[in-house]
């Protein structure tokens, strides 16, 4: 979720009444720790997105036990979150994320580098294992055994990557095996999706990545449903439409005018399953100030 999770976007989760944590895109250790200005500022939030996790990546643990330091004096979140489940190869090919299940030695020894440096919650996030679904039991083990207090568990494997059917089943391998919370992830894209994860894997919680993208709605409908309420149904295209003005909003109060061109990558999602949106594309690329967002909302729109 690099790039995507960011403040506009968080506060936008907000704005449409989602109460949930709130993880945020996660950061290279190394890069924070240099002090490099983009990190830095991607670090930036508002007290309304609160409770709020940093996550951070990286695989030497003394970088990342400075970084986790540097997270929690500068900014305070609410909990650490450590990536060792990200299965892209810009990741694994520099040993961080899903690469960190090979070697579990040195992921249990960054665990304790970074619970060793902060004095808030630390969780990590991983997969089912590299290519069998098996591996995350031991692995888990190791993260409980160094210190962490909760780990969250996309469903696939890193093989997998984000193809297939997540197996919200195999999780409960590790629920059954470690006595910290466990909280499962992946293609959880509505309420009745939610329901089935948590029940198919007994976890303790779950978490919504992609089925977010565009859909900030989700988590108010999930945690409506969740406390045995009515599902308040998907959002029209018009309240999609109001959200997406709003999220533009917040990209320009936070990035300035060039805030909209970096929305662009958010447009597919917002613009999902709109007929025919194929014909209003290029008009899309080139949005760059409210006013072409405006017209190509009207068009959308039919007005």
């Amino acid at each position: 979720m690099a790039d995507f999770i960011d403040s506009p976007f968080c506060r936008l989760v907000r704005e449409c009444g989602g109460d949930a944590v709130i993880f945020r895109e996660m950061l290279a250790a190394e890069a924070l720790v240099r002090g490099n200005k983009k990190t830095l500022k991607a670090l930036d939030f508002e007290q309304i997105e609160r409770p709020l996790v940093q996550q951070l990546f990286g695989s030497d643990p003394g970088s990342m036990a400075r970084a986790a330091g540097l997270v929690e004096e500068t900014v305070k979140p609410d909990g650490i979150d450590v990536n060792m489940g990200c299965p892209v190869y810009k990741a694994v090919s520099n040993f961080n994320g899903a690469s960190l299940m090979r070697e579990p030695d040195k992921a249990a020894e960054i665990v304790r580098a970074v619970k060793g440096a902060i004095r808030i919650p630390l969780s990590v996030k991983t997969r089912l294992g590299w290519s069998s679904p098996q591996e995350v039991v031991e692995f888990s083990k190791v993260l409980e055994a160094a210190g962490a207090d909760a780990i969250e568990i996309h469903a696939r494997t890193k093989e997998q990557g984000y193809s297939g059917r997540a197996d919200w089943e195999a999780v409960a391998m590790v629920v059954d095996a470690i006595k910290i919370p466990v909280l499962v992830n992946g293609d959880i894209i509505d309420p009745e999706t939610a329901k089935t994860a948590l029940s198919a894997s007994g976890a303790q919680g779950l978490l919504i990545g992609r089925g977010a993208l565009g859909n900030p709605w989700i988590f108010k409908r999930v945690q409506t449903v969740l406390r045995g309420e009515k599902d308040p149904g998907e959002p029209s295209l018009e309240d999609r439409m109001s959200g997406l003005r709003m999220h533009a909003e917040l990209q320009i109060e936070h990035y300035g005018e060039n805030g909209l061109i970096k929305l662009r990558k958010h447009f597919p999602w917002y613009f999902k399953n709109i007929p025919n949106f194929r014909k209003y594309r290029a008009q899309a690329v080139r949005v760059s100030t409210l006013k072409e967002l405006d017209a190509l909302i009207f068009v959308i729109l039919g007005r």
